[in-house]
This record gives C-alpha cells, sequence and structure tokens, in this order.
C-alpha cells in the first residue's frame, strides 16, 4: 500500500532533482557543445510528456505526477496508484543517469562540434583556393589578350611609320595623325598590362 510517506520521499527526491536540473542547465547554456544537442529530445518518446534538451522541465513534470499519485492514493485507486508510482520511479532512473551522463554526453558533443567546425574550414578554405585560382586564370587570359593587343598595335605602328616615310608631304600630316593616336592606344595599353600584372601579383599573395 503506498503511504503518504512514499509522497514525502519521492517530493524530496524531486526537490534535489530540481536544484541539480537547475545548476547543470546553466551549464549547459554555456556550453557552446550544447549547440548540439539543443533541440533534441534527452529521452525515449513515451517516457516523459514534455519535450526539452533542458533538464528542469522533467523535473517539474515529475512533481506533478507526484501530485497526481498523491490524488490517487486519497482516492484510494490502488491499481492506478500502482501504476503511476511504476512511470515516477521509471522517470527518475531515467533522469539521474542522464544528469550523471551530461559531462559525457557534452565530450562527445564537443567532438562532432569540432569535426564540424574542421569541416566548415576546410570547405571555405577550399573556396578560397579555387576563388583565387579561378581569379589568376581570369587574370592570365585578361593579361594575354592585352599583350595580344599590344602587338598588333606595334605592328600597326610598324606600318604606319614605313608609311609615313614614303608617303608624299599632302598625305604625311594624315598619317603622323593617325601613328600619334597608335602610340596613344599603345600607352593605354600597356598601363593595362601594368595593372593587370599588378592584380595578378596581389591575388597569388593572397
Amino acid at each position: 500500500m503506498i503511504s503518504d510517506t512514499h509522497i514525502t520521499r519521492l517530493l524530496k527526491v524531486v526537490e534535489q532533482l530540481k536544484q541539480q536540473a537547475k545548476l547543470i542547465d546553466n551549464i549547459n547554456a554555456k556550453n557552446k557543445a550544447h549547440k548540439m544537442i539543443e533541440n533534441n529530445s534527452l529521452f525515449s518518446i513515451g517516457l516523459f510528456s514534455c519535450d526539452s534538451d533542458c533538464f528542469y522541465p522533467y523535473t517539474d513534470e515529475l512533481e506533478l505526477k507526484i501530485h497526481s499519485l498523491s490524488r490517487l492514493i486519497k482516492a484510494k485507486k490502488i491499481e492506478l496508484s500502482a501504476l503511476a508510482l511504476e512511470k515516477i520511479e521509471q522517470q527518475i532512473t531515467a533522469l539521474l543517469t542522464a544528469l550523471n551522463a551530461n559531462n559525457t554526453m557534452h565530450e562527445e558533443a564537443k567532438i562532432r562540434l569540432d569535426v564540424k567546425i574542421t569541416s566548415i574550414k576546410a570547405r571555405q578554405y577550399k573556396k578560397a583556393v579555387q576563388s583565387v585560382i579561378k581569379s589568376s586564370q581570369e587574370l592570365y587570359q585578361k593579361l594575354s589578350q592585352h599583350h595580344e593587343f599590344e602587338r598588333r598595335l606595334l605592328n600597326m605602328l610598324n606600318e604606319k611609320e614605313q608609311q609615313r616615310s614614303s608617303c608624299k608631304s599632302s598625305q604625311r600630316q594624315e598619317v603622323s595623325q593617325e601613328v600619334l593616336t597608335l602610340h596613344q592606344r599603345l600607352g593605354r595599353c600597356r598601363k593595362a598590362i601594368s595593372l593587370i600584372e599588378r592584380d595578378i601579383e596581389f591575388a597569388e599573395k593572397r
């Protein structure tokens, strides 16, 4: 027969669990590894009604169950009282086990967190390297194009210089203007080449 003594003893146990749960919840809240555990149920489905990654809510549920058990005892519902007591004892055992395993659980979570962080950093590094490689490849392609522009401009300049030396005096001014324009274009092209070479050097130093 379940007596008031059982209820008193159970309430004392739950009060101790409440204090322990509150302390551990506060510690877990400051633990970065807890992010790997949060939003996950601590117990199997059906053992508790509540669903939390903190311990304190389960102690509240236990307290309510004990008060409910007390009402069943007063109503002399023996079979229901026995079933309720059995469930409460299972919950207390599970909660004690979980509280005692908290450190181990978070050590394992820290390992998973470290692996996750390492994996993220590796992906970020790989992405950064690929970005640099792609950037360098694009810059080298651009440099090659500008060297080709430079070569063509030099050829055009040589042709115009030869043309100017052999043309009539009436055409010389026009050809000289074309030569000047080509020199200006060549100057801009070489300036662009210098800038691209500087960008390549900067990209490869990152």
